[in-house]
Order: C-alpha cells, then sequence, then structure tokens
C-alpha cells in the first residue's frame, strides 16, 4: 500500500500527517430511466443533450459513492458514442463505474442499454474532479486496482484520456 506523508508546519518544527491511499475495485452502479415525450427531439428520437444530462448523472453517481459528492465536479465528457435512437416508452439501463484514479481525478465510464440489447445504446467516459472547500483541485487519495479483463482494458483506454 501506498503512503503519501504531508508535512504540516507547526510553530517552527514540522508534524507528520499520513494519509493512507485507498485501494478501490471497479464496481458498477446502475440507474434506470423511462423515455418520455418531453425528452424526445423534433425526429420523436431521444434528444441527445437529455442523455447527456443522464450519462454524467450516471457517472458522477459511481464518483460519488466513493467520495464526498459535494467536492465533486464534471470535467469533460469524452464523448457519447450513440449506436442507435431510443423512443418514447424505452426504459434505459445506465451502468456506471470509476475505471480510473489519477491525483484529483476519477474517470467514470457509462454504458446505456435499451430493453435489455446486447449492443449498447450509448458508451463513454466523464472525467470528474475532486475539489476542496474553495473548489480547487484536492487530493482524493483513491487508487484503482483493475481485476477483470474488461476491467483492465477500460483502465487503460481512461488512462490515455489524460493525453487528449
Amino acid at each position: 500500500m501506498i503512503q503519501v506523508i504531508i508535512l504540516i508546519r507547526k510553530t517552527g518544527t514540522f508534524e507528520k500527517n499520513k494519509m493512507e491511499t485507498k485501494i478501490i475495485y471497479p464496481t458498477s452502479m446502475v440507474t434506470m430511466r423511462l423515455v418520455k415525450s418531453e425528452d424526445l427531439n423534433h425526429h420523436g428520437t431521444l434528444f441527445a443533450g437529455r442523455t447527456a444530462e443522464w450519462f454524467v448523472e450516471s457517472g458522477f453517481i459511481a464518483a460519488a459513492s466513493l467520495l464526498n459528492p459535494q467536492n465533486i465536479v464534471c470535467l469533460k465528457i469524452h464523448g457519447m458514442f450513440f449506436t442507435k435512437p431510443a423512443i418514447s416508452g424505452d426504459v434505459l439501463k445506465f451502468s456506471s463505474k470509476v475505471v480510473f484514479a489519477g491525483r484529483t481525478s476519477l474517470v467514470s465510464y457509462i454504458h446505456v442499454e435499451n430493453n435489455g440489447a446486447e449492443k449498447p445504446l450509448v458508451d463513454g467516459f466523464v472525467t470528474f474532479i475532486h475539489v476542496n472547500e474553495s473548489t480547487r483541485p484536492s487530493p482524493h487519495f483513491l487508487e484503482i486496482n483493475p481485476v477483470t479483463e474488461e476491467d483492465k482494458y477500460l483502465y487503460e483506454a481512461a488512462k490515455t484520456l489524460r493525453t487528449k
């Protein structure tokens, strides 16, 4: 396990404050959404903006399961890749999990299925930042340990997003 040592200055002396890194295994969180008429665009299919709202919310829920939600802000949607449309009455399943952690960042992978279809309706990544009370980036002391082949693949894919 990695230990981070922070030196705190107190009246001319330094005191060590040890913060241990917490190891996290990717765990899926699921949210369900019913597509209603007010969620549709002029073509009668699910509006991409509504999908983006639900997509980010799902990724946020995964991040908030690990950290205080008051200290998490969205930095970037790295892409939402649509494979087919959804219509009114469809029930969408949003599966999300944190697949990568930087010093202050968390990357969630979101996979959206329509009524149990094999091929995802939408999938992609969202990066969140852990912030302090002043909304400045702050270390979260989390480390992601991917176990499954899928999690290892998603970890590496999310890792490359840092350079894009």
